[in-house]
């Protein structure tokens, strides 16, 4: 016998007498009840308290706020299926420099650690508790690359905005790494002093396209 074996033995043996764990309730929500326009305004709401920068762009826009908001930056990282539309300008004014991660030219930690900013689209986002999920898809890219730099700009389109968790794990690829983000990264020391940038970017900045 082993001795996670013997382990596991002794741990059914202490609780063979134990009583039945009841069954868990499982009532929650599963579908959203508020309009498009609500959880516009709710997931805004919940991003905003968080801290990120929230920028209500037309689509058609896109390209143009994302030059705006990397301008004074010298290199970005993209994910290789990024739509080109919203790097236009940024080619167009030829800086900064583009970094295209792929799976054939991964670029490396030092590399990602080089770059100002990156910049992905997302999968979903759920307003109820102001989480945007990226499902490691193409426009996504893989978790390193928006884990690394500093500033984190991402595109979510105004229609994959769910209110609760499960229509957004319906969503969401189950078979690709998921990053899940509320707000940009940050942890509180003993003193509660709030400290961003720890385990991921130190400013996030969402573009909601309308």
């Amino acid at each position: 016998m082993s001795a996670r074996e013997d382990i596991m033995n002794r741990i059914k043996s202490a609780l063979s007498d134990a009583p039945q764990a009841p069954m868990v309730p499982r009532a929650y929500r599963r579908s959203s009840t508020m309009t498009a326009q609500q959880r516009l305004e709710q997931l805004v709401d919940r991003l905003v308290d968080y801290k990120a920068n929230v920028f209500l762009t037309p689509t058609a826009e896109a390209g143009a706020r994302v030059a705006q908001l990397l301008a004074g930056s010298s290199a970005v990282v993209v994910p290789h299926g990024l739509p080109q539309e919203w790097l236009n300008a940024l080619h167009d004014a030829g800086t900064p420099a583009v970094h295209v991660d792929s799976p054939e030219r991964p670029l490396s930690v030092a590399e990602l650690d080089a770059v100002d900013a990156v910049v992905t689209g997302a999968a979903t986002a759920v307003s109820e508790t102001g989480t945007i999920m990226l499902d490691g898809s193409a426009g996504q890219g893989r978790r390193v690359i928006s884990l690394v730099p500093d500033r984190h700009i991402c595109l979510l389109r105004a229609a994959d905005i769910v209110e609760v968790l499960p229509e957004a794990i319906a969503r969401l690829e189950p078979t690709r790494p998921q990053t899940w983000i509320s707000g940009p990264s940050a942890t509180s020391d003993i003193e509660l002093e709030r400290v961003e940038g720890v385990h991921g970017p130190r400013t996030l900045d969402v573009i909601i396209l309308l």
